[in-house]
């Protein structure tokens, strides 16, 4: 049986992982439906493990992905356009690091463009990327904005994640209906509070 070699993972400028091969990575999707009490080798269960191994190559693909190639093509002719740009309701599927459980919601990010405007899309891509990642919701704000400030030397930066955790859904306390509001503003929307309420305003229409 042939194994994939390991591969290192970036997860910060500092750090890398390296990263188990795939065959490693079934067998511990095997252990864990073994420890959770059935047959791993059962019909119904016998092919989990590479599902599973599949779904987590999609679900944290944001390891492999680099925000700022998604930010470094910039425009400069915004015609005198100076007021905030804003995209609404960009859909957050994340993992926190806690207990590996999802965290879907939406997120709201909007940025004063100084110099420099970047493709809508490319927002969104931001957010993609490092929503999938483990991490807690902060962290997932934090980072956001850090990108956009770091490649775009806004003016500003608002970012707001609205989003429920699995984790309190499913286990522990067992309540439903429950959503995160995590938010973080830079520049003009930390210093002007009639900027940062009519970006929230706007955020939820």
């Amino acid at each position: 049986m042939s194994v994939t070699p390991a591969k290192p993972v970036l997860v910060s400028d500092e750090q890398t992982v390296k990263r188990p091969s795939r065959e490693q990575a079934l067998e511990a999707v095997r252990t864990l439906i073994a420890w959770a009490g059935d047959d791993p080798e059962r019909p119904g269960l016998v092919d989990t493990p590479k599902r599973v191994v599949d779904a987590y190559g999609e679900w944290f693909d944001g390891y492999d992905a680099d925000a700022a190639k998604e930010l470094s093509r910039t425009f400069e002719d915004v015609q005198g356009y100076d007021d905030m740009v804003i995209l609404r309701e960009i859909e957050v599927e994340s993992h926190c690091e806690h207990h590996l459980a999802p965290f879907l919601g939406k997120a709201y990010v909007a940025y004063l463009p100084g110099e420099k405007v970047v493709g809508i899309s490319k927002l969104a891509r931001v957010v993609e990327i490092f929503a999938r990642r483990l991490q807690n919701q902060e962290t997932l704000t934090n980072d956001i904005v850090a990108a956009i400030e770091s490649h775009l030397q806004p003016r500003g930066v608002a970012v707001m994640i609205d989003a429920a955790h699995q984790c309190m859904t499913t286990r522990g306390v067992h309540h439903r209906h429950v959503s995160t509001v995590t938010t973080r503003f830079t520049g003009a929307f930390r210093d002007d509070p009639a900027l940062t309420e009519r970006f929230l305003k706007l955020a939820k229409g």
